[in-house]
């Protein structure tokens, strides 16, 4: 049993980098530490204890993680300072060499990050306290609300697949999640907080019910049924997971929006298989076609690996081509990042950081024209848009069902709102289309 008389009246502050499963899962941090009588800090508060929740995608990652550090160890003095997350995971001595930290925490053990504060006193030095990702079993559930409307559910974790270029699943261990009836009381109880819409998150979730003998289409029928929640999103997912009669269901559902996120990688098979993708480009322009079959207006954002070892200008030409003629609506494009310990170092071919940037600004381009191509065939339609709260002095924004980013003016009244509306011109920055309220 952990003590938490320590706790009471105690604050904190949460800094997380990364996906959305590292969001929801700092939120489910932050609501043990308040269960044992810990607060969130107000603006101007130093903090008792900080939680930073890194992100070790990129060599870049690992940078922004360590300047975080550094800098609420600065902002906080004698602060308790837990450091977990992926990078944590993947280089723990490393980050508890770091001036301030306290106690870093693997994938395993920070779903218990309460019992590691202890008194919280101060470490002379930094403890790492992680386990092989092979030992990397628990499953930490977690449905968090965002900064805006949606919230964000935690249906599975880690991953199998072992690709060349990724350190995942060193750091999130193999690929496990909930069960269904545990997953679908998170939603009824977002549901019961006013949550309309819920985004489903995970690694790899289209791998989920490996660990309990489901399957995601099983859990996507499950949820359909939650009454209260108006729209769910179904987050990345693997092409040879996306199964036709998931998209076939998802056409036809209650509440799953057509909007799909599914990993490329890359337009040519030849880099494909040196990457260890479990699909080809054959595939994949299948899995596009049939989404548009049955859902024509879908919106499909797809992600793309630029200048990893082994992709030749040709190869690369490959890719262009192959996305250019593909019916999708924007491209979420990544450069190559060198991970120590992957397959990808022993591949020879390298590309330099300049002919990574020229390719991924073609690709940026070519993204950019899909989505106004996209937005300019909705101006003058209707539909449904769910809206989001707003700074003050600041219009309102929401999506469409099919992720159509629309502005309205302000109005306080209409956040978390499902209103119809009819989409006219861009606005000012062309990154929304402005909608006529035709009912409220």
């Amino acid at each position: 049993m952990i003590d938490t008389t320590v706790f009471q009246n105690k604050t904190a502050v949460f800094y997380t980098l990364g996906c959305k499963l590292n969001f929801s899962e700092t939120s489910t941090i932050g609501r043990m530490l308040k269960e044992a009588g810990v607060r969130t800090i107000r603006k101007g508060e130093k903090a008792d204890i900080c939680v930073i929740n890194t992100c070790s995608v990129t060599e870049v990652a690992d940078k922004k993680c360590r300047q975080a550090i550094h800098r609420l160890v600065k902002q906080h003095p004698g602060a308790f300072v837990v450091v977990t997350g992926c990078y944590a995971q993947l280089k723990p001595e490393q980050v508890a060499s770091i001036e301030g930290v306290d106690v870093v925490l693997g994938a395993e053990q920070k779903g218990e990050l309460v019992k590691y504060l202890g008194d919280l006193s101060k470490h002379e030095k930094g403890e790492a306290v992680t386990s092989a990702f092979k030992d990397i079993r628990s499953f930490a559930p977690s449905c968090s609300r965002g900064d805006r409307t949606r919230y964000f559910l935690k249906v599975q974790d880690g991953c199998d697949y072992f690709c060349s270029y990724c350190t995942i699943p060193f750091a999130r261990g193999r690929s496990r999640n909930g069960r269904i009836e545990e997953i679908v009381e998170q939603a009824r109880q977002a549901a019961a907080e006013g949550g309309k819409e819920i985004v489903i998150t995970g690694v790899n979730i289209g791998d989920f019910g490996k660990s309990t003998g489901e399957t995601f289409l099983d859990l996507v029928k499950a949820l359909d049924k939650v009454e209260g929640i108006e729209r769910y999103r179904i987050s990345s997912i693997e092409p040879n997971l996306l199964t036709d009669e998931i998209i076939e269901y998802v056409a036809h559902s209650r509440s799953f929006m057509p909007h799909f996120h599914i990993p490329l990688q890359s337009g040519c098979d030849e880099v494909l298989a040196l990457m260890r993708r479990r699909y080809d480009t054959a595939l994949f322009a299948h899995k596009i076609k049939k989404i548009k079959e049955v859902m024509p207006h879908a919106f499909i954002g797809v992600d793309v690996i630029v200048g990893t070892r082994g992709e030749t200008e040709e190869y690369f030409n490959r890719t262009y081509e192959f996305l250019k003629g593909l019916d999708v609506t924007q491209l979420h494009v990544f450069s190559y990042s060198e991970r120590p310990g992957t397959q990808a170092l022993k591949i020879e071919h390298v590309v330099s950081p300049e002919e990574k940037h020229r390719r991924s600004q073609l690709l940026l381009t070519l993204s950019e024209e899909k989505t106004n191509a996209f937005y300019k065939a909705h101006i003058g339609h209707e539909a449904v848009v769910l809206m989001e709260k707003s700074k003050a002095g600041t219009p309102m924004h929401g999506f469409t069902e099919n992720y159509v980013r629309v502005e309205l003016e302000r109005n306080e009244a209409l956040d978390n709102c499902l209103l119809r509306v009819r989409m006219e011109t861009f606005n000012e920055d062309g990154t929304a289309l402005k909608g006529v309220i035709l009912n409220k």
